[in-house]
């Protein structure tokens, strides 16, 4: 991390503690229904807004960023999420679905803003890097958030949003610490047009497709592999401390591993990861054991760790000028498209047969990496990235 600006340490800190207080998503749909007495079916309707915002911000994030600057963007809506964070346990229970849909588009909008300013003002031999250094401190965030949501929860639901919003201050102080340094980016190359340019760089479209049937068959982690287990005769406690075990794993080891993979080319290591993935659900068919379904999740967190910084950076060096933003708003959709497709998908195939679930998200992480074995084939027209040691402001 020392090789690394100071101003990014300071805002992995401050997204540590930040990821740490974020707990309102993961408790949502219980506040609901235990704090503020709605049906389940009400309840669900009312989280998934939640979630729909998370997408929007996502797809329109960059946008914004790319069109009133990138560090701006995301102080402006870092503080926004503080007023709406603390809105929710003040907000009548018929107005919650308007601001957690609220709440959701204002997260969303700051994730891809965040990845495009940090790899927009690093050279390209340290976006991977700084990418998985972020990646870690996230995921060390998740490992101690949990824990402590539930005890805010067992005392008063409405503190969890209190202590979101007191964590997201803290990220916001982090903000402020970002420099003003840096040539702005030119108004006619903000609003360039994303779809000529995606046109003229079929290797980014490809990388998209790819990343979107990869991260559905990674998904199944989170909707299959928790009724395997249960079939399986295993405790929930199991199944949570195997995602713990991802989470540590990451913490450990993606940043190490990055920097001694700094020197690979991206396409190989994206590949590879992908195979990973799809040989990590390979193991589950012939087994649907614990122990093969501890296997299959060593084996998918080491592709994982392959695959998502490389790919993320990757997305920041294909952007032209004026387009880190909408580059990264496209990736960071892709990357969670999973969330929407893989439940679906793993849970119908599970009613079936286990085997062809599991065959099934083998087969999706196979095919993205046959995707990126086509890669060289395709023509190489990106605009070169004259942007990549300054920073959008």
């Amino acid at each position: 991390m020392r090789e690394l600006p100071g101003w990014v340490r300071i805002l992995l800190v401050g997204q540590f503690v930040s990821t740490v207080g974020s707990l309102a998503w993961l408790f949502v749909t219980l506040y609901l229904v235990e704090d503020r007495d709605m049906s389940l079916a009400a309840a669900g309707v009312v989280a998934a807004l939640n979630g729909v915002g998370t997408i929007g911000g996502n797809l329109l994030g960059g946008a914004i960023g790319d069109r009133f600057g990138l560090r701006r963007t995301l102080l402006v809506f870092t503080c926004l999420s503080v007023v709406l964070l603390v809105a929710v346990p003040l907000s009548p229970t018929a107005a919650l679905g308007a601001v957690l849909l609220a709440v959701g588009f204002v997260g969303g909008v700051r994730r891809p803003v965040s990845f495009a300013l940090i790899t927009s003002a690093l050279p390209a031999g340290q976006r991977r890097q700084a990418v998985a250094w972020s990646r870690a401190s996230f995921n060390a965030g998740v490992v101690i958030g949990p824990p402590l949501g539930g005890l805010l929860a067992a005392y008063n639901f409405d503190l969890i949003f209190v202590v979101d919003g007191l964590s997201t201050i803290v990220m916001l102080a982090a903000i402020t610490r970002i420099p003003r340094t840096g040539a702005p980016v030119p108004h006619d190359a903000a609003r360039r047009s994303l779809w000529s340019a995606l046109r003229a760089d079929p290797r980014m479209v490809l990388l998209l497709v790819a990343i979107v049937l990869v991260d559905t068959a990674y998904r199944f982690t989170y909707s299959a592999l928790p009724l395997q287990l249960r079939d399986s005769g295993a405790e929930p406690w199991v199944y949570g401390t195997l995602i713990a075990l991802n989470g540590l794993v990451i913490v450990v080891f993606e940043p190490w591993l990055a920097a001694r993979l700094a020197g690979q080319p991206a396409v190989r290591l994206m590949t590879w990861g992908f195979v990973l993935v799809a040989v990590g659900w390979l193991v589950l068919v012939p087994s649907q054991t614990v122990m093969a379904a501890v296997a299959a999740i060593v084996v998918g967190t080491l592709g994982e760790m392959l695959y998502k910084p490389t790919a993320t950076a990757h997305a920041a060096d294909r952007a032209p000028d004026g387009m880190h933003g909408r580059y990264q708003s496209l990736y960071a959709a892709a990357s969670i498209s999973g969330t929407v497709l893989a439940p679906p998908l793993s849970t119908s195939l599970l009613a079936v047969d286990a085997r062809l679930t599991w065959a099934v998200g083998a087969l999706l992480g196979f095919a993205a990496a046959a995707l990126m074995l086509a890669w060289s084939r395709l023509p190489d027209r990106a605009d070169p990235q004259s942007s990549a040691d300054r920073m959008s402001v």
